[in-house]
């Protein structure tokens, strides 16, 4: 059984921050964990704006706190988002993720991420190591 909390995560190395200070990452289950996904606690800062395509990789995404949108780059659609939205990149969509006021996301990804990821010009994540069991 693995147990953690986000007190004990917070300004270590699996507290990632973005370069631009848009947001930071929580990562409380990663690739190393061996359980086929990860899953994040992230803050979206007030007025962030961030171009993502997780090219690689399925992400769920429910927002606990907050207002934003998501704006999807192949049609121009947007979805606003609230405490108790979720939302899916099922089809690998290239997004912009916009916070109105700061957002707290718990976010799931498939395969796992190994944590220290960071967007690349795309803004998607390379390939990490595969999920071992």
């Amino acid at each position: 059984m693995i147990v953690r909390r986000l007190d004990e995560i917070m300004n270590g190395e699996r507290d990632v921050r973005a370069a631009n200070g848009n947001w930071e990452s929580r990562r409380l289950i990663l690739n190393d964990d061996a359980v086929g996904f990860s899953l994040h606690d992230t803050v979206i800062h007030a007025g962030g704006e961030t171009l993502l395509w997780y090219k690689h990789h399925i992400e769920a995404v429910y927002c606990i706190e907050g207002e934003g949108e998501v704006e999807t780059t192949a049609d121009g659609k947007v979805y606003p988002i609230s405490a108790g939205t979720v939302y899916l990149l099922n089809g690998n969509e290239r997004h912009w993720l916009r916070a109105r006021t700061t957002m707290r996301m718990v976010c799931v990804f498939n395969p796992p991420v190994t944590g220290r990821e960071d967007h690349d010009a795309d803004g998607a994540y390379r390939p990490g190591a595969e999920y071992r069991s």
